[in-house]
């Protein structure tokens, strides 16, 4: 079996034990990211697949996130996606590694033929049922805006993103799978105990969250108040715990998408 044999929804078992136990090989490092990253190869009785590699050692100090680890914050935002049941974020572990331990986390194949939905679109060409986030210009003056589908899916997203406070959703990690399901990655500056989110999937700010969201959030507020609190508190303070669940609360008070913060920037940058 290889990766493209392995999909993280039909065989998540299947892939957290090949991330836990499989051997370890690192092909190289993806030079865009502003910390460590690593691609590596796993292999585990006969099964290969390829992963992402971020090893706490390579992680820069940020002032706001002075507790825990980055890579612990990654496992967090898996925990809290397999907890949805949305499986939005690619099964992901904290484990030891070529240079030592980081969070290792199941590469996803983008087809080539797969349309993005989110991305820069010209103005005069903005797709049915696509939200205008921001305007932009080329560099010859034409006026394009930053944009996103008005897709289900990506509704999910970005209510797993207010969920777990993530500061850092462009629309380059936002992922298409060759299963036609879509997931969201680096999640490395989320949980904070103040408001931080940033992220381009505002286009449903202020609308009411779907029925099916809702079920999910009171489940999940149970979760976090037992089996899954306890396991978060394994890559989390009890304050960013407890937060999580007071973001949880907020959510089912307002039954509402948030609205982008006035006192800090709603979009971050660059936004893909």
């Amino acid at each position: 079996m290889t990766s493209s044999d392995l999909q993280p929804r039909q065989d998540g078992d299947a892939a957290l034990r090949l991330l836990r136990d499989g051997m370890l090989d690192l092909e190289g490092r993806l030079v865009d990211a502003s910390n460590t990253t690593l691609r590596g190869v796993l292999t585990l009785d006969g099964v290969t697949a390829r992963c992402v590699y971020k090893p706490v050692r390579g992680e820069r100090p940020l002032w706001d996130f002075p507790d825990g680890t980055l890579a612990g914050r990654e496992v967090a935002a898996y925990l809290v996606s397999r907890a949805t049941g949305w499986d939005l974020v690619p099964p992901t572990v904290l484990r030891d590694g070529p240079l030592g331990p980081g969070s290792c986390q199941l590469w996803i194949d983008e087809p080539a033929e797969g349309e993005p939905l989110v991305g820069f679109v010209p103005v005069d060409a903005l797709p049915p049922r696509w939200f205008p986030i921001a305007a932009a210009r080329d560099d010859d003056g034409t006026p394009y805006a930053l944009a996103h589908a008005d897709d289900p899916r990506l509704a999910r997203l970005a209510v797993l993103d207010a969920v777990i406070n993530n500061g850092d959703r462009k629309g380059g990690h936002v992922l298409l799978g060759a299963d036609d399901r879509i997931y969201g990655v680096d999640h490395g500056v989320s949980f904070h105990v103040e408001e931080k989110l940033r992220t381009v999937l505002w286009g449903w700010a202020g609308r009411e969250l779907p029925p099916d969201v809702v079920e999910v959030l009171d489940a999940l507020a149970g979760r976090v108040a037992g089996d899954l609190g306890e396991e978060l508190g394994e890559h989390l303070t009890l304050g960013e715990v407890a937060e999580l669940a007071a973001r949880i609360e907020r959510l089912r008070a307002t039954g509402r998408f948030p609205q982008p913060p006035q006192d800090w920037p709603a979009v971050p940058w660059p936004p893909m």
